[in-house]
C-alpha cells in the first residue's frame, strides 16, 4: 500500500541529542523507535560543553582528549544499541560548544536531518547539558522537534 496519503511522516534521517541524564536516554529509546518505524537512519549527537571546564582542564589537551574520548566511546555504545535494536544506518557525532546553539547551527546542517529528538528536562547539577536547551532547538531548529517528556 503506498503511505503518500498516510497521517504519519515517514522521516529519512533522524538525529537525537543525548547526553547521560534519564531523559535522554527516553529520547535515545523513542529515536530508536521512531528510525524503525520511518525505515530512517539515525544519527546520535553529542555535544562537549567547554564552559564546563575550569581554565586549567581547557589549556589541558590531554583533559579535553580524554572527555572527548570518554564521549565518542558513550556514543559508540548507543549506536551498537540503536543497531542491535534493528536501525539499519546508524552515525554519531561530538561536537563541542553550547548544546542548543551548536545542534541547531552546526550538527542539523551538517548531518541533512528531518527531525530532532531530545529530552525536555535537564540533570540537577552541573551538567545540565539538553534539558535547559529544549526550548531554544524547538525555537530556532530548521527542521521538526520532538521534545520527549
Amino acid at each position: 500500500m503506498d503511505n503518500e496519503n498516510s497521517p504519519h511522516t515517514k522521516f529519512k534521517r533522524i538525529l537525537v541529542g543525548v547526553d547521560d541524564s534519564p531523559d535522554a536516554q527516553l529520547a535515545f529509546r523513542y529515536a530508536v523507535s521512531e528510525a524503525r518505524l520511518s525505515d530512517a537512519s539515525l544519527v546520535i549527537a553529542s555535544i562537549l560543553e567547554s564552559q564546563e571546564m575550569n581554565v586549567y582542564q581547557a589549556l589541558s589537551k590531554d583533559y579535553v582528549h580524554g572527555e572527548r574520548k570518554e564521549l565518542v566511546d558513550h556514543l559508540n555504545e548507543y549506536r551498537d544499541l540503536a543497531l542491535r535494536a534493528g536501525v539499519k544506518t546508524v552515525d554519531t557525532v561530538v561536537e563541542e560548544g553550547d548544546p542548543g546553539e551548536t545542534i541547531v547551527k552546526k550538527v542539523i546542517p551538517a548531518v541533512d536531518a528531518d527531525l530532532l529528538i531530545v529530552g525536555s528536562l535537564s540533570k540537577k547539577g552541573v551538567r545540565k547539558y539538553f534539558g535547559s536547551q529544549a526550548a531554544y532547538m524547538a525555537k530556532y531548529s530548521p527542521i521538526s522537534v520532538m521534545v520527549v517528556r
